[in-house]
């Protein structure tokens, strides 16, 4: 039986996204979406946050670290990955995160005009596309 590892979110953004680099070079952003869920339960309106970690890679890492911030809205398409370690003291943790293949930014940033010096994505890490090159379709 093969399996399916894919997810699709859109939330808001609960801090300004943290940009890094590998010792190789490798550009690094980390973010944490905010994702509600309104519902109904004997008849009262109820909402539950789930609180989800973003990792981006490469360009679009960079792009992200430079377009979006606290608050603002994206969507993320991924893929779920738990991360393992142990602290100091010697106990165990696991992580949950989402390692981001396609970014999209949604609405505009708190205080400018709407899309002002904002790319309509940022880009993919699965897709490199020359604007020069033909589109054949």
């Amino acid at each position: 039986m093969s399996s399916f590892n894919k997810v699709i979110l859109v939330g808001n953004l609960t801090r300004d996204p943290e940009l890094r680099y590998t010792g190789s070079g490798t550009a690094v952003t980390n973010f944490s979406l905010a994702i509600n869920r309104r519902y109904r339960q004997a008849g009262e309106p109820r909402e539950e946050t789930v609180f989800v970690d973003i990792v981006v890679f490469q360009k679009q890492a960079e792009n992200c670290a430079q377009y979006l911030s606290k608050g603002r809205s994206a969507l993320v398409e991924g893929r779920l990955v738990q991360r393992s370690w142990t602290t100091e003291e010697g106990q165990k943790r696991n992580k949950l995160e989402v390692i981001a293949q396609n970014v999209q930014f949604l609405g505009g940033p708190p205080g400018r005009g709407k899309g002002e010096d904002l790319p309509s994505n940022s880009g993919s890490n699965n897709v490199d596309v020359d604007p020069n090159d033909d589109i054949p379709f």
